[in-house]
């Protein structure tokens, strides 16, 4: 089966904007993954939610999300409330800038996604962004809201086609300094 795509939108590159699509450039449908299983019965196990301190299951209609704000003291935070404040996607990657693709330390890199043109309409404008990047040799970097949620990625022409790699950012990638100071680094 085809994979089919997870977001659709438009690309542009100053005044010129063509329909995409990204499809993932990776899968897990093949990685082997385990159940729980009871052994005395051969029948799978549930996860239930308990609360920590009555050891009672607790309904689904009763589970919020906590932030906690000291030890033990939980902000509440409603689904709505983070539906207020989630980002709006305009469902276009907007190429901000270029850099050379060996200034992109290799530990931001997220996951890659195959860009292709939606439709027919829009191949041509497509193909002028994709030539264009190849042209500068460097690699184009934008913005895309992909499950609610920012990213930076960062596009390169493969093929007839674009690679997009989502890249984290930098809170997300830790210090390569050990944090205690009785760690040694062997190399």
């Amino acid at each position: 089966m085809a994979p089919r795509a997870n977001w659709k939108g438009y690309l542009r590159l100053s005044l010129v904007s063509c329909p995409i699509a990204l499809y993932p450039a990776s899968s897990l449908s093949e990685k082997v993954s385990f159940n729980r299983i009871n052994r005395k019965t051969g029948n799978r196990l549930k996860q239930q939610n308990v609360d920590s301190e009555t050891g009672e299951v607790v309904p689904r209609d009763d589970m919020v999300r906590g932030y906690e704000v000291a030890k033990g003291q939980y902000m509440i935070v409603e689904d709505e409330e983070i539906e207020a404040v989630q980002i709006e996607s305009t469902r276009t990657i907007d190429i901000d800038q270029f850099v050379p693709k060996d200034e992109i330390d290799e530990r931001y890199i997220d996951s890659p996604y195959y860009i292709a043109p939606d439709g027919p309409v829009g191949q041509e404008a497509f193909a002028v962004i994709r030539d264009t990047i190849a042209k500068l040799n460097m690699v184009a970097l934008g913005r895309v809201v992909l499950a609610r949620r920012e990213h930076v990625i960062a596009l390169e022409p493969k093929g007839r086609g674009l690679v997009g790699t989502t890249l984290r950012y930098p809170y997300e990638v830790r210090d390569e300094k050990p944090h205690r100071t009785d760690e040694v680094w062997s190399l």
